[in-house]
C-alpha cells in the first residue's frame, strides 16, 4: 500500500479536527453526558470508521479494507477493556462526574500520542528485522495467559504505580478538587490539585495498554497508515463509550476471556508468520519454514468478531441469571 505524504498530511488534519471539536464541547461545558447524546456520539464514530473503510475498499480494495476494519475491531475491543481500568481509576480517586468527560479526553490524548510513537518504532524494527515478529508474538501470548488467568481488575487490586506514590510523596496537593483545574490556591500557596495525580494514573495506563495493542494490530497489517488510523478510529468515540455502557462494564465479565483467545490467536498468527519468512540461523538452520500457514485477513476477522460476540452474549445471559437469582433470595 503506498500512501502519499498528502494523503497522510489530509488524514491527520481531518483526525485532528474532529478531536479539537470534542476539545471544545468539554471545555465550553463540562458535564455528564445523557444515554442518548453519547448513543449519538458513539454512532457517529462508529460510522466514520466504517465509511472509511468503504474509502479504503473502493480506492485499495477489499484486502485493504478488510485489514483496516480487523485492526480496528481489535484494538475497539481492547479500548473497551481499558475502560474497566479507566472506571476503577475514577472510582478510586474519587473524580466527580461532570468533570470525567476531561479526564478521559486527556487520557485519550495521550494514548494517540504514545501509540504513534510506538507505530512508527514498531513500524520501523519490523522493516528491518522480520524476527521482531516472534517477540511481538511471544508477548502478545504471555498476555493472553495472564488476562486469562486474573479476569478483568477490580477495585480492590488496583496498586498505585511507582510514579502515582512518587508524586503524592513529592508535590505539594490539595485536598479536594477545583473543578477540573490541576493546580489551585490555598493559604496563599499553589498546590496541585489530585486531577494531576489522576491524569499520571491514567497516563501511564495508557501506557501498558499500548503495549499491548501495538503488537496486536501488527500482527492484523504492517502498513503504518492502517496501523495508526485504526488506532485512532478505535480511541474516538471511547469518552462517549464510558458513560454509553457505565454499569455494563460489570455486566461483561467473560469479556477478558474473549479479549484473551484474541491476543492468543493474533500471537500465535504472528509467530506462524514469523516461521514462514524466517532468517534465524538457529531455527530451521536460517530457513523459511514451509509448513507455517498464512492465516487470511478474512479468517481472522471472523475469528476475532466471532469471539468477542460469544465472550458478550455468554457474559450477559451470565449476568442476568446472577441478576434473576440475587432478586429470588432477596424475596424469600
Amino acid at each position: 500500500m503506498d500512501v502519499s505524504g498528502l494523503v497522510w498530511a489530509g488524514t491527520l488534519v481531518a483526525l485532528t479536527a474532529v478531536l479539537l471539536v470534542d476539545l471544545l464541547i468539554i471545555g465550553r461545558r463540562p458535564h455528564e453526558p445523557s444515554v442518548r447524546e453519547s448513543s449519538l456520539w458513539v454512532a457517529f464514530y462508529v460510522g466514520l470508521a466504517l465509511i472509511f473503510g468503504a474509502g479504503l475498499w473502493l480506492t485499495s480494495g477489499a484486502s485493504v479494507a478488510g485489514q483496516f476494519y480487523t485492526g480496528w475491531l481489535t484494538e475497539y475491543s481492547l479500548s473497551v477493556d481499558n475502560l474497566f481500568v479507566f472506571v476503577i481509576i475514577m472510582a478510586r480517586f474519587g473524580v466527580p462526574r461532570q468533570y470525567q468527560q476531561k479526564v478521559l479526553l486527556v487520557g485519550i490524548v495521550l494514548a494517540l500520542v504514545m501509540r504513534g510513537g510506538f507505530i512508527a518504532a514498531g513500524a520501523a524494527l519490523i522493516s528491518q528485522f522480520s524476527w521482531v515478529f516472534y517477540i511481538f508474538g511471544a508477548f502478545l501470548i504471555y498476555t493472553a495467559v495472564n488476562l486469562a488467568r486474573q479476569g478483568e481488575p477490580d477495585e480492590d487490586e488496583f496498586s498505585e504505580n511507582l510514579l502515582i506514590r512518587w508524586s503524592r510523596k513529592a508535590l505539594p496537593i490539595s485536598k479536594d478538587y477545583d473543578g477540573a483545574k490541576l493546580t489551585t490556591h490555598s493559604a496563599g500557596r499553589r498546590l496541585f490539585t489530585p486531577m494531576l495525580i489522576v491524569m499520571i494514573a491514567i497516563g501511564t495506563t495508557d501506557l501498558i495498554f499500548a503495549l499491548d495493542s501495538i503488537p496486536a494490530i501488527f500482527g492484523i497489517t504492517q502498513e503504518p497508515y492502517l496501523v495508526f488510523t485504526a488506532n485512532v478510529f478505535a480511541l474516538m468515540g471511547l469518552r462517549q463509550l464510558y458513560f454509553l455502557l457505565g454499569g455494563l462494564l460489570d455486566r461483561l465479565i467473560y469479556l477478558s476471556y474473549g479479549l484473551a483467545v484474541v491476543l492468543g490467536f493474533i500471537g500465535v498468527k504472528l509467530v506462524l508468520e514469523a516461521l514462514a519468512d524466517n532468517n534465524l540461523p538457529f531455527i530451521n538452520g536460517g530457513e523459511h519454514v514451509g509448513w507455517a500457514p498464512h492465516i487470511p485477513i478474512w479468517l481472522s476477522l471472523l475469528v476475532i468478531l466471532g469471539t468477542l460476540l460469544v465472550a458478550t452474549i455468554a457474559s450477559l445471559v451470565k449476568s442476568s441469571r446472577d441478576r434473576r437469582r440475587e432478586l429470588a433470595e432477596a424475596r424469600r
